[in-house]
Parts: structure tokens; C-alpha cells; sequence
């Protein structure tokens, strides 16, 4: 059940200084990086243009992170990654 209220808090969020207020009072400081370069990482490897290792220096982040994410855009049933991609290509001009 909670992991239902948290997408439900996600989905009411309005604006991004309302995001960040909710992300800095859910999430610790080192978590927020965390997600932040996991959210880095899949935004260079949809890109397609540097290695894993020149994505882990630019992210900045591990090459196992690289990996493990690169593993979740491509192979995973989840497509988080894949549609929020391509959500925000969409909605550019």
C-alpha cells in the first residue's frame, strides 16, 4: 500500500519548487544524488554518443551504475526510463 501512496504524492506534485521541496524532505541528501545521477546516466546513454565509461565520468557516477541502468532501458519489462524519455523528447519544441 505505500508504495501506492508515494506514486500518488508523485502524481500531485505541481511544479518544480514543489517537486524539490518533496524530494528534499523525502530523501536524504546522498539519496537525491543518487537518483539524480541515475536520471543523468539514462539521459547520456539515450543519447548514444559516449562510452560507458566517458557516461560515468560525465553523469558523475560508477561504471556499475552506467551498466545497471543501461540494463533497465534496454532489457527491462518496466520501461520507466524508456517513457519518461520520451515523454520529455515529445514535449520539446
Amino acid at each position: 500500500m505505500a508504495k501506492y501512496d508515494l506514486i500518488d504524492a508523485l502524481l500531485a506534485l505541481e511544479g518544480r519548487k514543489t517537486a524539490e521541496a518533496f524530494l528534499t524532505d523525502l530523501l536524504t541528501p546522498s539519496e537525491l544524488r543518487a537518483l539524480s545521477e541515475r536520471w543523468a546516466v539514462a539521459q547520456l546513454l539515450d543519447r548514444g554518443e559516449l562510452s560507458y565509461r566517458e557516461i560515468a565520468e560525465e553523469a558523475p557516477s560508477s561504471t556499475a551504475t552506467v551498466v545497471r541502468v543501461a540494463r533497465f532501458l534496454k532489457e527491462m519489462p518496466h520501461k520507466g526510463y524508456r517513457r519518461v524519455l520520451d515523454r520529455l523528447q515529445s514535449a520539446r519544441p
